[in-house]
């Protein structure tokens, strides 16, 4: 019988780290990863048979839960036709005009096979339309592993960057710029572009102050910057137009992923008819993929879009704010320091009293060492969190009131360990 020591051992001799993205080794919050063997609504089974509450939901891919039975039945019907052609087919056609019909100034999108990709290729674009060099990204937001945006801020606050990863020479990032998370930047007219999480949900979560999104709009009018949106996590999340439609702010170009692929490998950019005329085969920015609008990955992202109404959304919603709710009451209550940011239908764990509104004050209660503790409390307990203090909770449309409720009566108990201090 296969075990989650025994899995994790294997992997360790073939994968570096055992793992295939860094934050599942769990080196933020000890111990060894389980392997899942299967998931089901808001559950998930590792290879022991243990089940979880899981908040993970890959991420915030699985919007339905896992193994929605539409989603399946879209993809086993699309496989029986053939997993890949590199050729067109209706399907990306038609998550195309989906996507573009539900966010507000939103003319085309190219679709990837990341989100890694689809930021690379937002920055290309930007470049060779405005014919500038110069990105200004913000500390704390994550838009891929691509090597101009593993960045990390220099010595001042909107000092030239400095890499963020080894093996990222200085040459790639030497026009990125990094500020402050929630600051309007000033910028110059050798900007081409400014992009930005509308919400920052990868350190913990932390939404933008009011006018700060409305201040970037007019600092990229003001100088002929682009702005652009990674909505990778927040797109058709937090409404189905995103960002754009919940905040009234609408960017050049945006980045999209997770949602809109139903929980295959999926990613897009898109904008403005004007801005995207200057991809090739249009124009000179070249960009490509093999198994871009993979005939699987259209199938589950269509069949997940068209569960998404109005009335799924005021139930993310609802269910983040009772989850929240609970879960700032049941904290505070054992004497931990704790605030529990939410926007729409995502929450963090801040374990910390001040609100974070920014980077250096997300890490302040990142590294404190509660966050460990309480995962481990909560996963012992059957509940499984992000393995990492910067992620987020993704309540699903599977999620259901007892499940919430269940969640937060544990979650008292293991912040009441947690509060006894370490064994």
């Amino acid at each position: 019988m296969n075990t989650n020591q025994s899995l994790f051992d294997r992997a360790c001799r073939v994968i570096p780290g055992g793992v295939n993205s860094p934050v599942r080794a769990f080196r933020s919050v000890g111990g060894i990863p389980y392997f899942v063997a299967r998931g089901e609504g808001a559950h998930v089974w590792d290879v022991e048979g243990r089940r979880y509450l899981d908040y993970v939901q890959s991420y915030g891919a699985s919007i339905l839960g896992h193994a929605h039975p539409k989603v399946i039945e879209a993809i086993r019907a699309a496989a029986l036709d053939g997993t890949t052609f590199g050729a067109p087919t209706l399907g990306e056609v038609l998550l195309a005009e989906t996507i573009t019909e539900a966010v507000p100034g939103l003319d085309m999108v190219r679709l990837t096979s990341s989100g890694t990709e689809a930021g690379m290729s937002t920055i290309r674009l930007a470049r060779g339309a405005t014919g500038r060099s110069r990105i200004v990204k913000f500390a704390g937001c994550y838009h891929g592993h691509s090597d101009s945006l593993l960045a990390a801020a220099g010595s001042s606050v909107a000092d030239r960057a400095k890499a963020d990863s080894a093996g990222v020479t200085p040459g790639a990032v030497g026009d990125t710029t990094v500020v402050p998370y929630n600051e309007v930047p000033e910028l110059d007219d050798d900007v081409a572009l400014v992009i930005v999480e509308p919400v920052a949900a990868n350190m913990g979560l932390i939404g933008p102050r009011p006018g700060f999104l409305e201040g970037l709009r007019q600092a990229c009018d003001r100088v002929g910057a682009l702005l652009a949106f990674d909505e990778v996590i927040t797109g058709f999340r937090l409404a189905r137009g995103g960002a754009a439609q919940v905040y009234g702010v609408q960017p050049d170009l945006w980045c999209f992923g997770k949602v809109i692929g139903g929980g295959l490998p999926v990613g897009a950019f898109g904008g403005a008819e004007a801005v995207m005329s200057h991809l090739a085969p249009l124009g000179p920015v070249y960009q490509a993929g093999t198994l871009s609008g993979n005939p699987l990955a259209t199938a589950a992202g269509l069949a997940a879009l068209g569960e998404l109404d109005d009335a799924a959304f005021t139930m993310l919603e609802g269910r983040a704010i009772e989850l929240a709710a609970g879960l700032a009451t049941v904290i505070s209550e054992a004497g931990l320091p704790i605030h529990v940011p939410r926007v729409g239908p995502l929450l963090g764990l801040h374990f910390g009293q001040t609100p974070a509104g920014n980077f250096e004050q997300a890490r302040e209660a990142a590294e404190n060492g509660l966050y460990r503790r309480f995962f481990r409390a909560m996963l012992d307990r059957g509940i499984a969190l992000a393995p990492g203090p910067y992620e987020v909770l993704f309540p699903s449309l599977a999620h259901g009131r007892d499940d919430i409720e269940r969640t937060i009566d544990l979650a008292s108990a293991a912040a009441a360990e947690v509060a006894k201090g370490p064994v």
